[in-house]
């Protein structure tokens, strides 16, 4: 009679181990779906100027700045609240998005180097 029994015991341990399963899938999946939604982004700095020059982002993105010049630049707040310090040629610095930060930017060694960040709220 232990023959039944120890395969019932199976059959039963195995169901609860795919409805453990099952309730950690959509878990997962929402957790994903929140780390999906924040995106990078990629600003191209090329014959002194930002390109694009108006990006729209959301709090939680990132950032990322690339200089394609033989000048350092910098990507700067206006209020100079955030700044990515200096990116000498081929180098690239990020900052994160935030919701309360500046959103028109220049570059301190050539302040007609001027963008802007267009903050979506989430």
């Amino acid at each position: 009679m232990s023959g039944p029994a120890t395969r019932r015991q199976y059959l039963v341990r195995a169901m609860a181990a795919i409805a453990a399963v099952a309730t950690l899938v959509p878990m997962r999946r929402s957790q994903s779906a929140n780390a999906a939604e924040a995106t990078t982004h990629k600003v191209e700095i090329s014959r002194f100027e930002f390109v694009p020059a108006k990006l729209r982002v959301r709090p939680g993105d990132t950032v990322i700045w690339t200089n394609r010049d033989i000048a350092p630049h910098t990507a700067t707040g206006i209020d100079e609240s955030w700044d990515t310090g200096e990116i000498v040629q081929s180098a690239s610095m990020s900052i994160p998005v935030s919701s309360d930060m500046q959103t028109s930017y220049f570059c301190r060694f050539h302040p007609h180097m001027k963008a802007e960040l267009e903050i979506e709220s989430s």
